[in-house]
């Protein structure tokens, strides 16, 4: 299959599965044909990503993650995606192992949310973000990382509301448990206390309740890194968006 999208997955499944679903949903076809190729390493195997990051595991999830990437050139992708926030702590040496594009998720929001804020889609302009996100995101500071070049200013929850975002990630919606409005209107409410322009789900399971709460249609201030990474990859696929 040439000049397909490969997604490489698993990371988690739950999330992989609604980013497919994300890209079918937004690519303007009307008929089978004219949507957009994709084949998926659905690998939920990959060793925990958090758990290697924060020193609490000695099996590095890269060596996998490189391979699946591999495996998805050599099979005829035209560029790589990978719909988890944590696993790009590992960016550098996937996109460094193939020599096909990779898309970074924490890049494309962070530019989209400056594009929203500068076009004030957003009430204004972004120069602070609050994300949301696994422990392993927030430590590894990957969000600092891409946003001080874009002169945005990335911070985290009190330790406190991100114990709540990982009791969420990981015993909720990682479990098949539903998230309460209040639970995460708590945390974002948090996040705007302290100043940020918009908030970020910076984990693609946070995605689900983005999806589920419908927050996209309530609060125009939050942003969904996955919903951000489906319509770069629509776009680069060289296809239309949904109106």
């Amino acid at each position: 299959m040439k000049n397909a999208v490969g997604v490489l997955g698993g990371v988690g499944p739950l999330a992989t599965v609604y980013f497919m679903e994300m890209i079918i949903e937004m690519t303007d076809a009307s008929k089978d044909q004219e949507h957009i190729d994709m084949l998926v390493s659905n690998h939920a195997t990959i060793p925990d990503r958090t758990g290697f990051i924060l020193g609490e595991s000695s099996e590095s999830p890269m060596d996998a993650m490189v391979k699946d990437a591999q495996m998805l050139e050599t099979a005829g992708c035209s560029f790589v995606v990978i719909p988890c926030n944590t696993a790009h702590y590992f960016f550098e040496d996937i996109r460094n192992s193939v020599q096909i594009p990779v898309l970074n998720i924490i890049e494309e929001t962070i530019d989209y949310a400056k594009k929203q804020g500068s076009q004030r889609k957003i009430p204004r302009e972004i120069k602070k973000l609050g994300i949301l996100a696994t422990e392993g995101t927030i430590s590894s500071g990957t969000y600092s990382f891409y946003g001080k070049p874009a002169g945005v200013e990335c911070v985290a929850p009190d330790p406190g509301f991100q114990k709540k975002v990982n009791h969420m990630i990981y015993d909720q919606i990682k479990a098949g448990y539903p998230v309460s409005r209040e639970a995460i209107m708590e945390v974002i409410d948090h996040m705007r206390g302290k100043g940020c322009d918009a908030v970020i789900m910076g984990c693609t399971e946070l995605s689900v309740i983005y999806r589920d709460l419908k927050l996209r249609e309530t609060c125009e201030d939050v942003i969904d890194s996955l919903w951000v990474l489906a319509r770069s990859t629509v776009l680069k696929s060289g296809k239309q968006l949904r109106d």
